[in-house]
């Protein structure tokens, strides 16, 4: 969310950027309604103040004629205030329902595009694999090696359900364990982050599009079971399942005000994720690589409110997760988002994505990105200067690794003609007895 007084003063600027990344909003609207908010606002407080002002001229007044007399207008102002009030809440709404839409400028660098064909790719590290075979799909390999099993994982889950068996799971929580023990060796505390949260964790990090849930929209699963509060009562509280562990760190850090003194603070989180995938129906319907649940570890960095050096920050973020590609032999490439493949709130975003040789394609393994303040404002987070001024902290997100598409990328482009998989040499020390390749039984 952006301050309205920077969109005020930067209404051409916003505007391209409504433009840009094709949002749904007039900002005249906005505007205009701003407007009548402030006015509704100021409304009140001059009624207020005028109810004061009786209030106090009453318990002074003279004689019980001149104190009817000001009980009248004070009841007066009362019954104005009765209805300006309501008015005001209902501006209040549809300007907050404005604002939410309300995008961050992009990044000078950010190219301008209208959806994910306008992405650029900043350059491609490794060698594609060459085969004197035809690759199998990772499909194929796992279902050979009994290590997925995707029939019985839709019969128990449902569409896009999976079981990981024997070596599929070892290798996956390998790769975990390789993710957050790189991430602790690079400066990032760990956490395991609590997945099942509140609504205002969802709409702070902005993973619903409005002020609230919408299911028709939002790639979030909703909990429809009755909770209950410490003391018994039926909650209130809607709750959610986190498709990824960054809304969780991220509202860690709400309603701080931290110590600049101690940032950039660096965190990890190790979580399951659970996406509904609702904007995707029809897209991969086999194997991996689009699926409801899987295992991921995070990266989230709180900055001072400075672009250099969250700019600084995010390359490093990236940088660690390319680090990642190359330890585990995987060819990948680096693409810079364009305006019309980011959400909202981004303000520069790159993804990493794998070169998959059994789908024969790149496939998105990770995606990197700094919202500036706009996260912050909604979760209020702030820190406090050396010369005690408070401000709102500049917030940035990185996949370090998921679980699901990098056993993808391994099974294919280490697969052997017989059908085995060749485990990367980094992932071998969480394999039982140094495990090297995973065979058929």
């Amino acid at each position: 969310m952006l301050d309205i007084k920077f969109i005020r003063e930067n209404a051409e600027e916003v505007k391209k950027a409504i433009k840009n990344k094709n949002i749904e909003l007039d900002l005249s609207a906005l505007l205009a309604m701003d407007e009548k908010r402030v006015a509704a606002l100021q409304e009140i407080e001059k009624l207020k103040a005028e109810k004061n002002i009786l209030n106090d001229k009453i318990k002074s007044a003279k004689d019980d004629a001149e104190r009817k007399a000001l009980i009248a207008q004070g009841t007066a102002v009362k019954e104005k205030l009765a209805k300006v009030e309501p008015e005001y809440e209902t501006i209040k709404k549809q300007f907050d329902e404005l604002m939410v839409l309300v995008p961050t400028i992009p990044s000078s660098d950010t190219p301008i595009g209208k959806d994910d064909s306008g992405n650029v790719e900043v350059y491609q590290k490794g060698d594609i694999s060459k085969f004197a075979f035809t690759p199998k799909t990772h499909i194929e390999l796992a279902e050979a090696l009994d290590i997925i099993d995707f029939e019985k994982g839709s019969k128990v889950s449902g569409y896009r359900g999976y079981y990981l068996k024997n070596e599929g799971t070892l290798l996956v929580m390998a790769l975990m364990m390789y993710a957050l023990n790189k991430m602790v060796e690079k400066g990032y505390a760990p956490i395991i982050p609590p997945t099942l949260i509140k609504g205002f964790a969802l709409f702070g990090s902005g993973y619903f599009k409005g002020t609230d849930y919408d299911s028709a929209s939002d790639n979030i699963y909703q909990i429809a079971t009755r909770d209950k509060e410490m003391d018994g009562a039926d909650s209130k509280e809607k709750k959610f399942l986190v498709g990824t562990a960054e809304p969780s760190l991220l509202a860690y850090f709400s309603d701080e005000v931290l110590d600049e003194a101690k940032l950039p603070m660096k965190v990890c989180g190790f979580s399951p994720c659970y996406r509904s995938e609702i904007g995707d129906y029809g897209k991969d319907n086999k194997g991996l690589y689009r699926v409801h649940e899987f295992f991921k570890v995070e990266q989230v960095v709180v900055s001072k409110a400075n672009i250099e050096e969250a700019t600084a920050l995010q390359e490093e973020m990236v940088g660690i997760s390319e680090e990642m590609h190359r330890e585990l032999g995987l060819p990948y490439r680096k693409l810079q988002i364009c305006t019309g493949d980011m959400s909202a709130g981004k303000f520069r975003a790159f993804d990493l994505e794998a070169w998959m040789p059994g789908l024969n394609r790149w496939g998105e393994t990770g995606s990197a990105s700094n919202f500036l303040d706009w996260q912050a404002r909604r979760l209020n987070v702030k820190y406090k200067t050396a010369e005690g001024d408070k401000k709102f902290a500049y917030l940035l997100n990185n996949t370090a690794l998921p679980s699901v598409r990098p056993l993808i990328a391994i099974l294919e482009n280490f697969q052997q003609e017989d059908g085995s998989i060749v485990i990367p040499e980094v992932l071998r020390k969480w394999m039982p007895g140094g495990m090297e390749i995973i065979e058929k039984k």
